[in-house]
């Protein structure tokens, strides 16, 4: 292990309104890391706060020996840009990412430090025995359950920040949106491979959750995120064959309805008690054509697309 400690850490830590938590947060990462000799840097990454967390993170700047980056938003943009723009910065071979409420336990690090090594490119943490509300647990086991189904990767905890990852998979991955989520699936889409550990979650000592306060509003964006993430992960390279095969069913069962017709037509002279079924039918191939061609635009616009610009806008940035 002593050659792996002279591996260069990065950790980026996202924080919003932490102004409670953050000078014992650094307190413990750095006794953690320093204990067991890792070269390290803590990247925080200011989302918009409003309190003084960006006053007390500097301060630990100017006054400490440890190298500390700091990057602050003008306001909120939320979680996938902060690890964004924490990326972007990372400098090291392993690269941690956790949250600034200490609910996350820094005391985890060389266990996860450890089964990184084990030949894993992206390691999550799975919080076991988890200290949050029961609608956060129970809206997490449904998007966990629905997401491992979908996707294939057997993780208990797709939601957990608390991560490590080698370089190269950070350079590899666009994390915009809501994707922070789907993290594993998108490294394992690439290729690299995803594992899990088990570490310990804290209840929260100070404040509430700054992200995804509702529950009802988490379980609606668990919905829309899986259903995003499926045709990202499925036929972001491919649209026409998801559109295109909706779009053949249509099409196929609108054939079948206006054939009866047809048939009936034929056999028996009319059709004026089956008006709404031939509306019915001639909607269906409507539709049908319509989703083929909008598959076809989708892949036509794949062809021409060109690099997303990041949507994020930079305060201030000490390195």
């Amino acid at each position: 292990m002593e050659h792996e400690n002279k591996k260069m850490i990065s950790l980026v830590i996202p924080l919003l309104n932490e102004e409670e938590s953050i000078l014992r947060l650094h307190q413990k990462i750095t006794e953690v890391l320093k204990r067991n000799n890792y070269y390290f840097e803590i990247i925080y990454v200011d989302d918009g706060s409003t309190d003084d967390s960006f006053k007390k993170i500097k301060d630990l700047k100017n006054h400490s020996e440890d190298k500390i980056k700091i990057i602050q938003f003008r306001r909120n943009f939320g979680k996938a840009a902060d690890l964004s723009a924490g990326f972007k910065e990372a400098e090291g071979d392993l690269i941690i990412t956790m949250d600034a409420d200490l609910q996350d336990e820094p005391e985890e690090i060389p266990k996860m430090i450890n089964k990184i090594n084990e030949g894993y490119d992206l390691v999550s943490g799975w919080k076991q025995d988890r200290k949050d509300p029961k609608i956060k647990l129970l809206s997490s086991k449904i998007f966990n359950f629905t997401v491992s189904s979908l996707t294939g990767i057997k993780l208990h905890d797709f939601n957990c920040g608390f991560k490590i990852y080698r370089q190269e998979v950070i350079k590899n991955i666009n994390v915009y949106g809501e994707l922070h989520r789907f993290l594993p699936v998108l490294a394992h889409q690439k290729g690299f491979k995803v594992g899990e550990v088990k570490v310990k979650h804290n209840s929260r000592q100070h404040g509430i959750s700054k992200y995804g306060r509702s529950g009802l509003k988490r379980i609606k964006n668990y919905i829309l995120d899986t259903i995003n993430i499926f045709l990202i992960t499925k036929y972001s390279k491919k649209p026409l064959h998801f559109f295109g095969n909706v779009g053949l069913l249509f099409i196929f069962l609108g054939f079948i309805i206006e054939s009866y017709l047809t048939y009936l037509r034929l056999t028996t002279g009319s059709i004026q008690n089956h008006t709404p079924l031939l509306m019915l039918g001639i909607l269906l191939i409507i539709i049908g054509t319509q989703l083929i061609s909008l598959g076809l635009l989708g892949e036509i616009i794949i062809r021409f697309n060109q690099k997303r610009d990041d949507v994020y806008n930079i305060k201030k940035k000490l390195v």
